[in-house]
């Protein structure tokens, strides 16, 4: 399938693919890679590149702007919340841009989507909100990246509510439980809520899962918290990358253990720094990690329609 772009330019193609061939997707993730380099960040979240592999996924899109046959940008629209509108990620070539193209994707995913349309606007810069005014979208969501060091004799003491013990993830055994606790610890957050057994093998298919920084805190046997880490190699940094308390189990200060357990354990393979997302709205999480040393690095902010 093939969208006129709305603002006209010579030789340019939006064609609209529920799955990406290998050599599709493998360029896809070149231009993501040099815009990184250029922009500091990347364009497209973790899940989105995640799903630039693997065939067809329910509900995912992919958006390919060629001019003259040369992939310059990219799209891709993710429409399984069953409540929000659609949600979007764009990129355009660095060499390609102030031409039209992020418009022109744009447009692509308003029209796909009806109308009805979310977008991240990763680091929130200036080009990018230009464009949600542009496409007559309005702000409504700002996710921020928080950061502290790792330095010897920071990292918060690990003091457990009496009854939980601690241990590592079992990849195979404990895959369903552990689905079961994430989807009812955020409940209220549709994307780390909804993953499913194919996201969670997806992840531990990555070079950087370690089980041995995916640490479960149970009482009876059960599980009731975790704390999932991440090393992000090239970039020297630790990630608190998931962090969640079931919901009878909160209170009582096991999600601020399980945060010093995963810092130390970053802390001792050597890291300089943490990092976390976290929702701006999400006053009583900010308050505890800004008490354990977190500042803000970045902001991602996220635009929608007003229908």
């Amino acid at each position: 399938m093939t969208i006129d772009a709305v603002i006209p330019e010579p030789g340019r193609q939006i064609h609209s693919l529920g799955e990406l061939t290998a050599e599709q997707a493998e360029a896809v993730l070149a231009l993501l890679a040099e815009a990184a380099r250029s922009d500091g960040m990347q364009a497209v979240s973790e899940q989105g590149r995640l799903q630039l592999t693997g065939g067809e996924r329910e509900g995912v899109r992919h958006f390919l702007l060629t001019v003259d046959a040369q992939l310059i940008g990219y799209a891709q629209l993710e429409d399984t919340d069953p409540v929000e509108a659609p949600a979007a990620e764009l990129v355009v070539h660095p060499s390609h841009r102030g031409r039209g193209h992020g418009r022109a994707l744009g447009n692509a995913l308003l029209d796909a989507s009806g109308k009805r349309l979310r977008m991240w606007a990763h680091g929130g810069k200036p080009a990018a909100r230009h464009l949600a005014q542009v496409l007559g979208l309005t702000l409504f969501r700002e996710l921020r990246q928080l950061r502290r060091p790792l330095s010897p004799g920071t990292v918060p003491p690990r003091d457990y509510p009496q009854g939980v013990t601690l241990r590592t993830f079992v990849p195979g055994r404990d895959d369903e439980e552990w689905l079961a606790v994430n989807a009812a610890a955020f409940a209220h957050h549709p994307e780390q809520g909804s993953l499913t057994q194919r996201d969670l093998d997806d992840r531990m298919a990555q070079p950087w899962f370690d089980p041995a920084g995916f640490f479960l805190a149970e009482r009876e046997g059960r599980i009731i918290g975790f704390h999932w880490t991440k090393v992000h190699a090239e970039e020297h940094l630790g990630e608190v990358y998931v962090l969640g308390i079931r919901p009878d189990a909160q209170g009582g200060g096991l999600g601020k253990a399980l945060t010093a357990t995963g810092l130390r354990h970053l802390a001792a393979q050597g890291l300089p720094t943490a990092m976390l997302y976290v929702d701006a709205d999400n006053t009583a999480a900010l308050r505890v990690y800004e008490q354990l040393g977190f500042v803000t690095h970045e902001v991602d902010l996220m635009y929608r329609t007003e229908s």
